[in-house]
């Protein structure tokens, strides 16, 4: 009986695994595909935080390197994202009892471009949004650098489930 119970996990791990490679991520990848390749994400927010566009860049290609199985290379991938910084502001989120703003929240959205040499039914382009609420008695300048960190991990999360996992 257990021989019998094994054999058909075995064979069901085979099927499961017979046309994509699955990533403890959740990440499907078809087992034809071996490379993709980011362009750098241009800024043409009105307000330019200099440092973003390199991190989400960097962030983007090390989580498909980390999480899809695929190797990273210079030309065109089996799989290409590019994209733009469409918004990057900071405003009032919340009011103290006397009308004084209490937290501020900084937003950023980003247009990614995801194709797919393999399936172009695959391809998108999407408009991706996250934010982050800090104190407002925070000077923004010494909070800067790590707001843009949480804020990149959310969007390339989204941006890697919505190419890989097909949330």
């Amino acid at each position: 009986m257990l021989t019998r119970k094994i054999l058909i996990g075995f064979c069901l791990l085979v099927s499961i695994t017979a046309c994509n490679i699955y990533s403890h991520s959740g990440a499907s990848v078809p087992a034809d595909a071996t490379t993709f390749s980011v362009d750098y994400i241009v800024n043409n927010a009105s307000i330019v935080a200099p440092t973003l566009s390199q991190v989400l860049t960097e962030k983007l290609k090390t989580k498909c390197i980390n999480e899809s199985g695929l190797k990273l290379t210079n030309t065109i991938g089996d799989f290409h994202f590019s994209g733009k910084i469409t918004e990057y502001n900071t405003a009032p989120s919340g009011i103290q009892g006397n009308q004084t703003t209490a937290v501020n929240r900084l937003s950023v959205s980003v247009e990614i471009v995801f194709e797919s040499k393999l399936d172009s039914s695959k391809n998108f382009t999407q408009v991706f949004s996250n934010f982050v609420d800090f104190d407002a008695q925070q000077n923004f300048a010494s909070v800067e650098q790590s707001l843009i960190g949480k804020i990149t991990d959310g969007l390339v999360q989204d941006v890697f489930n919505k190419a890989f996992i097909n949330w």
